[in-house]
């Protein structure tokens, strides 16, 4: 296979490997996200940091230990998987606690942010504030279902949108539409 990067690059090509470089971002998310939803104090913001930390440092360490040996490599890179899924289920369980919807494989938000491929955490970020904006949008309509419709707008036709329910108008100036 001529023009064929190796499967495994020469030790010390982690950085070009994905697997680093998305573990990379998976720590650096995780740091953020630990600094503003975890307490300092607990157990659990260590846990998650160092699982996330050990994602990166043990890809880095397999990758410079194919100097020496491509079975140590090999067993050093399936550290960072169970590592990765230590701290997947550190957020499962954030989720859960706090009755947070956990994504499924075909839910079209998580396709949207893979099909995003941002490399920094500020992408990641940006990415959310966006999709919790079009979330908010879509929770106070759906919210509005049950507002009764004003007297100064009676449901006089309905609006149409592709994958939305029939919205009557009055639903665009109803007072639970507004953001505070």
């Amino acid at each position: 296979m001529a023009g064929q990067a190796p499967l495994i690059p020469k030790h010390g090509g982690y950085r070009k490997l994905k697997s680093f470089q998305v573990a990379q971002l998976v720590y650096d998310v995780t740091v953020r996200f630990c600094d503003r939803y975890i307490d300092r104090r607990s157990r659990t913001d260590d846990q998650m940091a160092q699982a996330a930390r050990s994602g990166v440092q043990n890809i880095a360490e397999g990758s410079q230990a194919s100097a020496t040996s491509k079975k140590m490599e090999l067993k050093l890179t399936q550290v960072p998987r169970v590592s990765l899924e230590e701290l997947k289920l550190d957020y499962e369980d954030f989720l859960r606690q706090r009755g947070v919807e956990q994504w499924q494989r075909e839910h079209p938000l998580r396709q949207e942010l893979i099909d995003r491929r941002c490399q920094t955490a500020d992408e990641v970020a940006a990415w959310v504030v966006e999709a919790a904006k079009k979330a908010w949008v879509v929770f106070k309509v759906l919210k509005c279902l049950q507002c009764p419709p004003s007297p100064q707008n009676p449901p006089a036709f309905t609006l149409n949108f592709p994958r939305m329910p029939r919205l009557p108008c009055w639903l665009w100036s109803a007072p639970c539409l507004t953001v505070r």
